[in-house]
């Protein structure tokens, strides 16, 4: 542990043999047809008809179906707060809520024959009025997405009404209302699902996924089977963030198309169809307010969110405001903390969880009261932080909003990050450019950050170590990778306890019938759950292994030593047994331990994140120059892996603040349907990555380790945005929504 182990997933997939769902070959998969969506062009509107009789006459075209032609259970509630008459149907029926919604399921043959097939559905529709803006969604005049509620207020989370007190003997209050835009997941690899019968009536679903055993649920019952009839595999799976954790309806009608034909079948979705129906991210609208005193001392805080669900209110509207609600104070000590949140139907697309889920806005909404506060009271940002921040603590911390945080040092991390900035020499070439006119403006953003992992339900995983005949180990895993290096890591943990080379060691993961359970990958949670899980199995199968060494050598258990993965009597080296023979001895020749980990909470990382950015003063075009970076995630078990999740979540992060942005019209077009409009970015944008090392561990597994993947997410956005608006602040700049865009930028410093 602690070495920068190379990852061993990577040669395969650079050579191009990764195993994606498009590139199955299977046999069961032999003749499978092609499954496509004819989706509507419209965001709200009634489907008063549909004739397939055109496209049927077509080329290659096996079959079309309709909603009227499903024969499958309804579909459940994704979650428990919402009226059921918001689920969405596995197709529009007889109201199309967002642009992108499916209508009908066209199979052909070939994949080149289904797009003139989509073009020869006509579907008859009568425009509906539509609305895309969650606050104007709220006004009593907008038009309804589901007229029987009266409301697109679909959920409303406790508290429910504000504390007219709370602000009572604050000297200073500010008030501001933000925007945390609407995001793209934008993986790799898009949504795929593949299916296939077999002669028994089983069920095998290849499905990209981020964790198999929570989307089994799902099919199961769409299709009224038996559980132990259906099988799902997470073959490779190129990238997630969070939108794939839950399938689609898309996905469960690929076995409903098997079954209807009696032929696999398969759906890989186009770029344009992933920006369009791919669960969206983030979308939530804050106001905050913030009290306290003009030296710097924060005693209030307020935190009104309204999240917008899109056209079905599933985990963006019905849950992760909760934990825009949990994180609100984030890393400081406050008083008096105030979350209010609701969920608000629109006709877009569905939220989901994104790369920190809930999380990142939290943030982001303190991060920008704290510079509002000390612009108000003409104090540096640092200093209010430094005020106003949690004591370090190892034991657990309860906040004012229920949350429970391990252990901490926010202090000594902000201090980390600023240090290696060289924040007070930044300061004053700030003050340079300002008052010689030359170069670019300059600007530094600071933010700090705790955020929740493993969080999300019980935190536990399952894992199982088994050894063969041959000395070869294999690690059954609830995980289920899509990039983060499973294979590479949980080999170290186990043969580092079974002393044997990471070589000997196979990782197995993401198929229902080889891994009896799992969680899956989200939430940060795979190491300290999954890896915890797999480490533990591996210590109870050394236990095992002497057990069976002693009554071989016909010694006490407690003689038994293990080296280099031999086992002997104390002292007598001379006569050892290995895994082979011990495990050639065993039941079946394998020896076999599986181990259940349940971690006594959820684990919350911290950090401090220093941003510098240039503004150009004629176009307000914001380059990044640095990004300084202190992300404490516990015990670090492989640098490698951990730096590599920094580097995409900074990135992913740096990507909100300044360019990324889904976008749709008044009138529910998406205008940012294909990676010619939806600005991702790319290397050319970002500068080198300065990481500042910092480690506490958590004692909430042996590992000591904290989740990694989201942090920088998390960390960056805030201190991003508020470089841009720090290097503009002197022209009277209070605060710029993001994405920081040139335009958005150069209109704030001209006043147009």
């Amino acid at each position: 542990m602690g070495t920068r182990v190379v990852r061993r997933e990577d040669p395969a997939l650079l050579r191009g043999e990764g195993r994606y769902v498009a590139d199955l070959t299977e046999s069961g998969l032999d003749g499978a047809v092609c499954v496509s969506y004819v989706r509507s062009p419209f965001a709200h509107a009634r489907i008063l008809s549909i004739d397939v009789a055109d496209a049927l006459e077509l080329p290659g075209v096996v079959a079309i179906f309709t909603a009227a032609d499903l024969d499958l259970a309804a579909p459940r509630p994704r979650v428990g707060n919402v009226s059921p008459e918001t689920t969405r149907p596995w197709l529009a029926t007889d109201t199309v809520r967002f642009a992108g919604e499916p209508v009908a399921i066209v199979v052909t043959e070939r994949q080149d024959q289904a797009e003139d097939a989509i073009e020869a559905v006509f579907v008859d529709y009568d425009f509906l009025d539509v609305v895309v803006d969650p606050m104007r969604a709220q006004e009593p005049d907008a038009p309804l997405l589901f007229p029987g509620l009266g409301t697109n207020v679909v959920c409303v989370f406790d508290p429910i009404e504000p504390d007219p007190t709370l602000f009572d003997g604050c000297d200073v209050i500010v008030t501001e209302n933000l925007v945390n835009q609407r995001l793209a997941a934008c993986p790799l690899e898009g949504r795929a699902t593949a299916a296939a019968f077999d002669d028994t009536g089983a069920l095998t679903v290849w499905i990209s996924s981020q964790g198999v055993h929570g989307a089994k649920p799902m099919f199961t019952h769409a299709l009224g089977m038996d559980k132990a009839l259906v099988r799902l595999i997470a073959p490779d799976v190129g990238g997630g963030f969070g939108a794939k954790i839950t399938p689609y309806p898309e996905d469960v009608l690929v076995p409903f198309v098997a079954r209807r034909l009696g032929r696999p079948a398969r759906w890989v979705e186009t770029r344009n169809e992933n920006m369009l129906a791919m669960g969206h991210g983030r979308d939530q609208r804050h106001r905050i307010t913030i009290g306290g005193d003009r030296r710097g001392r924060v005693s209030a805080y307020r935190l009104e969110i309204t999240a917008n669900a899109g056209a079905y209110p599933t985990n963006g509207g019905g849950f992760l405001p909760t934990f825009t609600q949990l994180m609100a104070p984030g890393t400081y000590d406050i008083a008096r903390v105030e979350a209010l949140a609701k969920g608000v139907v629109t006709n877009t697309m569905t939220v989901e969880a994104y790369r920190g889920a809930g999380r990142p806005e939290a943030t982001a909404a303190i991060e920008r009261a704290m510079d509002l506060y000390a612009a108000e009271i003409g104090m540096d940002a640092v200093e209010v932080r430094r005020i106003n921040l949690l004591a370090a603590h190892s034991e657990p911390y309860t906040t004012v909003t229920g949350a429970v945080y391990d252990c901490g040092d926010y202090r000594g991390a902000l201090d980390a990050a600023l240090v290696a900035a060289g924040y007070v020499d930044l300061r004053a070439e700030q003050q340079r450019r300002r008052a010689s006119g030359d170069g670019p403006l300059l600007g530094i953003g600071v933010s700090t950050y705790v955020e929740i992992t493993a969080g999300g339900g019980a935190p536990t995983e399952f894992g199982t170590v088994e050894m063969n005949s041959e000395g070869h180990a294999t690690v059954y895993t609830g995980t289920s990778p899509h990039g983060q290096g499973h294979h590479t890591v949980f080999a170290s943990l186990v043969a580092e306890q079974l002393e044997i080379d990471p070589e000997r060691v196979t990782v197995v993961h993401g198929d229902t019938a080889l891994v009896p359970s799992g969680r899956g990958t989200m939430g940060s949670r795979s190491l300290q759950l999954g890896g915890a899980a797999a480490q533990n199995a591996a210590i109870e199968l050394v236990e095992l292994a002497k057990h069976a060494a002693a009554e071989h050598l016909e010694a006490a258990f407690e003689d038994i030593v293990m080296e280099r993965g031999e086992f002997f009597v104390a002292g007598t080296p001379a006569r050892s047994l290995e895994w082979a023979k011990l495990a050639a001895d065993a039941d079946d020749g394998l020896m076999r331990v599986a181990h259940q980990f349940t971690a006594p909470g959820q684990t919350f990382p911290f950090g401090a994140h220093v941003a510098v950015v240039e503004v150009d003063r004629d176009t307000g075009l914001a380059r990044l120059i640095r990004i300084v970076a202190c992300d404490d995630a516990g015990r670090i078990i492989n640098p490698l892996l951990a730096d590599g999740q920094r580097h995409g979540g900074i990135a992913q992060g740096a990507a909100q603040a300044l360019l990324e942005e889904v976008r749709y019209d008044d009138d529910g077009n998406p205008l940012t349907a294909s990676f010619a409009d939806y600005t991702i970015i790319s290397a050319m944008e970002l500068p080198r990555f300065e990481l500042v090392s910092h480690e506490t561990p958590t004692p909430y597994n042996p590992l000591g380790a904290k989740g990694i993947g989201e942090s920088g997410t998390i960390g960056s956005t805030p201190a991003v945005q508020s470089a841009v608006i720090d290097a503009v602040a002197h022209l009277g700049v209070r605060h710029i929504d993001m994405p920081t865009t040139p335009e958005r930028v150069w209109r704030a410093m001209t006043g147009d």
